[in-house]
């Protein structure tokens, strides 16, 4: 009887279950897409209930689809979509509002009202390893407690819970008998110490947040509870939880300082393993955790972009120019070259390097013979633009990556890689799992429960499938990217 780790993924526009063999494989897979809200302009929310709802359905469907008993499931980790925010009351466990999700902008003016305070801003920076912004979660809880009614009160009174989807997800599954985060996620709120590995009372005070509301951070890989008997009709151990980009991280094994991802989900994220000693970014990169193990922290530098794979779901669901993310590979090759058309896509404003939460989308450089094959060409260049952006700001913080592992949904792109590959003047190896997401997760489910003995192990399973390699002269590399960099320059808002 074959046993598994079961992955749950949890993302911004869908959850995902996914059973891995022992030996690091997928085998079965369970998907389901959620609704997205846009109340105003900026604001994303999500309905807890359906993310809930969809996480029960996708691991009992996977099951399912396995005709495999719950027992042979060794045990569970989660990934997630980090900073996203909920409070629930700890009574009923019912959110006592939508969540809000990692991409809303609502608290710009609380964030542009503390940025006043240079030497609170350095203290931030210097905590935290985050720059003062609405995409971390402090911010957002302070929106919910002052503009929920009753919701500080009861906060104050310790009735409500914070967490992010991670913790959500525990509270629910533990059937509300844990309360806990690991630190890779506790490192995005905006209210963590990443150097003491603690809740930094300072930042509570200044965010007005009661202690209480917090969940205790665990390693990424320890005990979190037992999901409830009733769920899969048996009682089965999580061990593993990281936020997705750190998860990725793990599950490429690039356990090494020096290596680096780049995750093409939702959005982006270049993640660089900076080894034990956390790298202060003078590029507006983020010093976050990689992962901690029994007590010992690894730190990496990373660059957040919030657009990628959400771009392609515009232009299919806003404009309608494609039914499917896979046409686009095809509409791409017939697109013409060196057309200048650039789709700069800062619909939430635009993340590292530049931190402009007030700058919006545009398409520029349209003449009478663009069509929508140039369009989308344009749409799936500017992910590996920005992507460009990131790799320029950690070589000046003098931490060019030795090598880039690449997945996540538009990896499996073989023209936009070999675009990568072209604008970075680098080479990109694709594994042959590009599920590195869930695998991480399951990677560290895999570690605590004792199915791994080492890192080295880990690092044994990780294949190359395709390496891409750049076919630009550095001058046309460059002579592309400075039009990029015109293009960015004439949406932002913040320069």
């Amino acid at each position: 009887m074959q046993n598994y780790i079961l992955a749950i993924d949890q993302g911004t526009t869908s959850s995902r279950a996914i059973l891995f063999s022992l030996a690091g494989k997928p085998c079965f897979t369970a998907q389901q897409e959620f609704s997205q809200y846009y109340p105003d302009d900026g604001w994303v929310e999500h309905d807890p209930e359906e993310i809930w709802q969809s996480v029960k359905a996708t691991c009992q469907e996977v099951l399912t689809k396995a005709n495999i008993k719950a027992s042979q499931i060794i045990s569970i980790g989660i990934t997630n979509q980090r900073e996203t925010t909920l409070i629930w009351d700890k009574s009923s466990g019912k959110p006592i509002h939508n969540a809000i999700v990692w991409q809303d902008r609502r608290t710009a003016p609380i964030c542009q009202s503390l940025s006043q305070d240079q030497d609170l801003v350095t203290y931030i920076n210097d905590k935290t390893g985050l720059l003062l912004d609405p995409y971390f979660s402090a911010s957002k809880i302070t929106w919910l407690l002052d503009n929920v009614p009753g919701a500080r009160e009861k906060a104050e009174a310790g009735q409500l819970a914070f967490g992010t989807i991670d913790t959500f997800l525990i509270w629910r599954l533990t059937s509300g008998r844990s309360h806990y985060t690991d630190a890779t996620n506790a490192s995005r709120t905006m209210l963590f110490d990443i150097h003491q590995q603690c809740w930094d009372e300072k930042l509570l005070n200044t965010f007005n947040i009661p202690t209480g509301v917090l969940p205790e951070v665990l390693n990424s890989a320890d005990e979190f509870g037992h999901i409830d008997e009733s769920l899969l009709g048996c009682v089965i151990p999580i061990q593993g939880v990281a936020g997705d980009q750190q998860a990725a991280l793990f599950g490429q094994t690039c356990f090494k300082a020096g290596m680096a991802k780049s995750t093409y989900g939702t959005g982006c994220f270049m993640v660089l393993n900076t080894g034990e000693k956390p790298l202060k970014s003078h590029n507006r990169l983020l010093t976050t955790v990689a992962y901690r193990l029994k007590g010992k922290t690894t730190y990496a530098l990373e660059g957040s972009i919030f657009m990628a794979g959400a771009t392609i779901q515009w232009l299919r669901d806003g404009l309608k120019l494609i039914s499917d993310a896979s046409e686009t590979e095809a509409m791409a090759k017939l697109a013409r070259t060196n057309n200048n058309v650039f789709l700069v896509p800062a619909f939430t404003g635009l993340g590292a390097p530049y931190w402009d939460p007030e700058a919006r989308g545009a398409i520029l450089g349209l003449t009478r013979d663009t069509g929508i094959n140039e369009i989308v060409a344009a749409g799936l260049q500017s992910v590996c633009y920005q992507t460009k952006d990131l790799q320029k700001a950690m070589e000046s913080d003098g931490a060019r990556p030795i090598n880039l592992r690449v997945d996540g949904g538009m990896a499996k792109n073989d023209w936009v890689m070999a675009f990568l590959a072209d604008i970075l003047g680098a080479e990109v190896d694709r594994p042959e799992v590009t599920e590195t997401t869930a695998l991480g997760a399951a990677y560290l489910a895999g570690l605590q429960a004792g199915v791994y003995e080492s890192l080295d192990t880990l690092s044994a399973h990780w294949h190359c499938e395709q390496t891409f390699k750049p076919r630009l002269s550095k001058q046309e590399r460059d002579t592309a990217y400075q039009h990029w960099t015109r293009a960015v320059d004439r949406i932002r808002c913040s320069k």
